[in-house]
């Protein structure tokens, strides 16, 4: 198989993140405040939706269908049928969304190379760069 640039799927990120998040759900439901289901899906499900992304080049619709999974979620977590409210929402409770976090985590990460003495990370990242 050919091609001229490597791409990651995220298929398997999002199945985990689906799973993580529905089983908090259906443990917790409607039990829990929205605050407490939000804190547990940062906590646990955030990490499962970008883990090992940081180091693959994500494109904007790979991007986009990160943060689509997640205001899903929030659609049905609060019961809105309307993005304006989930927008709100998750400005009110300081909630990012997955590509903001990922685009923080893969700068952390780059720095970290960047200070790397390795030969070889420093010629990838040229290539990269």
């Amino acid at each position: 198989m050919q091609s001229r640039a490597f791409k990651c799927a995220i298929d398997d990120a999002k199945c985990s993140f689906y799973r993580a998040a529905n089983a908090i759900f259906g443990k917790v439901g409607r039990l829990a405040s929205e605050e407490v289901t939000l804190q547990l899906i940062k906590s646990k499900c955030i990490p499962v939706l970008l883990y090992g992304l940081v180091a693959c080049p994500l494109n904007k619709s790979q991007l986009s269908s990160l943060d689509f999974s997640m205001n899903r979620f929030l659609l049905k977590l609060f019961s809105a049928s309307n993005m304006e409210i989930i927008t709100y929402c998750r400005d009110q409770f300081n909630f990012e969304l997955p590509s903001v976090t990922l685009a923080r985590h893969t700068s952390l990460f780059l720095d970290i190379l960047r200070h790397c003495d390795n030969c070889l990370i420093k010629k990838m990242l040229c290539v990269i760069n």
